[in-house]
């Protein structure tokens, strides 16, 4: 009976929800959207379909505990204002939601970093949204599934756990910058659609063929912008003349600094058109 009882305890500590949903993260890395199936589960993790329900209810729930919890990991939580434009508080920090940890992970790789991360409550608003763009690019391109389920939780749940997360901490800092109150959600709204069609557009590739990922990324990218250059350069000058003049930029630019970029010509247009 002793026995019996210890094998329940481990069974029970080993198949938790947070693991579950681990998991299944894991299969959508590996196949995408359709990888993720009860059987796909249960045969990982050696349980059968009801402990798994047991858990998390149904696959839908599944579904968005796995979107939320990569969220989560990859955003800073935002840091307290202090109620005016352009003041922050200082109570509290980024990892007050219990994942401060695991929030900073675009800091971990020297990202966040590059334009300031998560480093505390004086960062300046700018930078502050530039790590939550980041953090949601970053997840996006690490979790090709990902994309897809923020933009039909925008859509079709914009009151679930993950919509509100992004537009507070997108919000927050745009507020901070001075933006007039009447144009919060409006300037937010423009901010989070750019960064998630971006981040869509960016995580297709990435998910052409679901589960098998191309032998040398970058070098089938570097084939494919060469192609879509000389495409460009061989098309009549006199009709395309802008396409002639940027088809070489368009071979060498980075994907990355090219969202980052996006970014900083919408804050450079919400700075130059708040009150004076």
């Amino acid at each position: 009976m002793v026995m019996r009882t210890r094998q329940s305890q481990r069974r029970r500590q080993v198949l938790s929800r947070e693991r579950i949903v681990e998991t299944a993260i894991e299969l959508l890395d590996a196949g995408g959207e359709g990888a993720l199936t009860v059987r796909a589960l249960t045969e990982r993790l050696s349980t059968g379909a009801g402990a798994i329900y047991h858990h998390v209810g149904n696959m839908n729930e599944l579904g968005q505990a796995a979107t939320e919890t990569v969220i989560a990991d990859a955003l800073p939580w935002p840091v307290a204002s202090g109620g005016g434009a352009g003041e922050s508080g200082g109570a509290e920090e980024a990892g007050e939601t219990g994942k401060a940890g695991r929030a900073g992970k675009a800091g971990e790789s020297g990202r966040a970093g590059e334009v300031g991360g998560s480093g505390g409550p004086r960062e300046r608003p700018e930078d502050r949204i530039r790590a939550v763009a980041l953090g949601l690019y970053d997840a996006a391109t690490e979790h090709s599934w990902l994309a897809s389920r923020l933009a039909a939780q925008l859509t079709r749940e914009p009151w679930g756990a993950v919509t509100p997360r992004i537009f507070e901490s997108m919000g927050r800092p745009l507020r901070d910058l001075g933006v007039p109150r009447g144009d919060w959600f409006t300037t937010t709204s423009t901010l989070v659609h750019y960064v998630l069609g971006a981040t869509s557009q960016n995580a297709q590739a990435a998910d052409d063929v679901p589960g098998e990922a191309p032998p040398d990324t970058e070098e089938v990218r570097a084939a494919f912008l060469d192609t879509a250059s000389r495409a460009w350069r061989d098309l009549d000058p006199e009709e395309y003349p802008f396409l002639h003049d940027i088809a070489d930029q368009m071979r060498e630019h980075e994907d990355r600094a090219q969202f980052l970029a996006g970014v900083d010509l919408i804050l450079a247009g919400v700075t130059a058109s708040r009150p004076r």
